[in-house]
């Protein structure tokens, strides 16, 4: 139930996605409100990011920073391979996610003296967080997640011709998210997702905003169109990944479990 791109398969496309979505999950959450306590419900959301990438990589103390500012249209040829898919589960109020980001792209950017280098960036993100769900009303539902995310990225930066270094990073952020989703006409839904970490334990920082409306097909298969927001910023003994990616992303979500049909 993956979105897959590479090289090797169509024209090279680039979704750069990441994510998890932790928030996206957000495709399209409808939630079974008068299935029974312990029925389980789920949902399982493989999405598409077009966004640009923007940030400073230095794989290690000494190497030069390279400076990456990229659009999506400047991206699309740069695409080694994308995967991203999210899930989640739900019994009574309590809620469970599970989100899985990977991307690999290479770009060129310039130093601060001028000179031009290559810079690769290969990400793998899982996120897990488990926490309580509260309605306030018929129409809205909230949920209040905590857990973590884990990081493996490797880093390479080239200047052609004079120097090339690599850095291999992994780490794990602790993460507080919220997801709000709004019920707007009967086959109409909004979503709004935030999370907030690291808070040093792993990166300085890395924080998430989502934004999408979901238009439910049929009763067990959604579509969610959104814009979304991810940020890292990781330095360890010189090495230094602060990079933020921005834009559209299209999501479909399957619902399957004893509550699907309960909108």
């Amino acid at each position: 139930m993956l979105q897959l791109f590479s090289r090797h398969a169509a024209p090279r496309t680039h979704a750069l996605a990441l994510c998890t979505l932790a928030g996206l999950s957000a495709a399209a959450t409808v939630h079974a409100q008068d299935a029974g306590a312990d029925a389980w419900r789920f949902q399982v959301t493989p999405y598409v990011w077009m966004t640009g990438l923007d940030g400073q990589v230095r794989p290690f103390q000494g190497a030069p920073s390279v400076h990456v500012d990229r659009r999506f249209s400047d991206l699309l040829s740069d695409l080694d391979a994308a995967a991203f898919v999210t899930g989640t589960a739900r019994r009574d109020r309590f809620v469970l996610q599970a989100d899985f980001s990977h991307a690999a792209v290479s770009s060129k950017g310039t130093l601060p003296i001028g000179l031009p280098a290559r810079a690769k960036v290969r990400q793998t993100s899982l996120t897990l967080t488990g926490g309580y769900n509260w309605a306030p009303s018929e129409t809205a539902s909230v949920d209040l997640m905590g857990g973590l995310r884990s990081w493996d990225i490797k880093a390479t930066a080239e200047v052609p011709g004079l120097a090339r270094a690599d850095s291999n990073s992994s780490f794990v952020d602790p993460i507080l998210a919220a997801r709000w989703r709004q019920s707007l006409a009967p086959r109409w839904s909004s979503l709004v997702y935030a999370d907030t970490g690291g808070f040093g334990v792993g990166s300085r920082s890395t924080w998430q905003l989502l934004g999408a409306v979901n238009y439910a097909a049929r009763e067990d298969l959604h579509v969610s169109l959104g814009y979304r927001h991810l940020s890292v910023d990781y330095r360890d003994d010189g090495r230094r990944l602060d990079f933020s990616q921005s834009g559209p992303m299209l999501g479909v979500t399957w619902l399957f479990g004893k509550g699907r049909a309960a909108l």
